[in-house]
């Protein structure tokens, strides 16, 4: 009888298992967790975004959040939800601690907690990772990453648009010259750019331009005359060897910070800063 009474009590936890396992939800379909965090017990993808390219305002860790900065690059965000059974298991204090430790452990730091919200950055193998976590009565956890960078430039500045530039106002940018932070040379991605300034002077053979290197205010102002005087030369240096543009139309200077486009306070007026212009001689 014990023997029986023993199947039959496994024939129903079997049962009961199998029922809870059934009424799981499921993650939302094409919905997974960011490599940076697992996900915390029993709780389930309700909703998910991601974006190669997006901006959102963070509260600023070098002004202790008191003003924000808008971080532009990859963005994630996820929604997740407690399974059936689970609900008001954890707290909102539980949920921030668990992903400030995680982020931690890792190198990163946590520069604002506010019990349900909770703002943390990590800098590692040269990629700038910025995270935002909330919870709501610990049932709902929504995470928002961004992964910094620059934005891939997909539309170039053509022969034409820097003619009309220089005609109008005798001078033009271009944003599609490209440079690793803190050096000079141009990088391979920018080719498609000197191609045009190579076609702007092929078309007009008596033009003479200034190549000049514009910095944001990030670091002195002695550096970034020497860094955007070192960029203008690279410039010059490339069009000269790989287009064979005569030297003698082109003359390289660097202005380093001191003739800004947009203000230097956000991280979108810097990017506008970060150029090199053609001048007309």
């Amino acid at each position: 009888m014990k023997r029986i009474s023993a199947v039959v009590f496994g024939v129903v936890s079997a049962v009961v298992l199998m029922g809870s396992f059934a009424f799981a939800q499921q993650d939302k379909k094409g919905c997974k967790d960011h490599p940076l965090f697992t996900r915390m017990p029993n709780t389930y993808i309700d909703d998910c975004k991601y974006t190669e390219f997006d901006a959102r305002e963070w509260p600023d860790p070098d002004t202790q959040g008191k003003t924000n900065v808008k971080v532009e690059g990859k963005y994630w965000f996820i929604q997740c939800y407690n399974q059936k059974g689970f609900e008001d298991k954890r707290s909102d204090l539980q949920v921030s601690r668990n992903y400030s430790n995680a982020m931690k452990k890792i190198g990163g730091s946590v520069y604002e907690s506010r019990v349900t919200d909770t703002y943390m950055k990590l800098l590692k193998d040269g990629k700038e990772i910025w995270a935002y976590v909330s919870s709501y009565r610990g049932d709902k956890i929504t995470i928002e990453i961004i992964e910094k960078e620059a934005m891939k430039q997909e539309v170039t500045a053509d022969a034409k648009f820097m003619a009309e530039g220089l005609s109008s106002t005798g001078h033009v940018a271009i944003y599609g010259i490209y440079f690793d932070f803190n050096k000079s040379d141009v990088k391979p991605e920018s080719e498609p750019a000197l191609q045009e300034i190579n076609k702007l002077l092929s078309n007009h053979s008596n033009l003479k331009v200034f190549i000049v290197g514009h910095t944001d205010n990030v670091g002195g102002v002695d550096y970034n005359m020497k860094l955007s005087q070192a960029r203008a030369d690279a410039v010059v240096k490339a069009l000269a060897t790989k287009y064979k543009v005569n030297p003698q139309r082109l003359k390289a200077y660097g202005v380093g910070q001191l003739a800004p486009v947009a203000p230097n306070k956000t991280e979108d007026g810097r990017a506008k800063n970060r150029r090199v212009e053609l001048v007309e001689q």
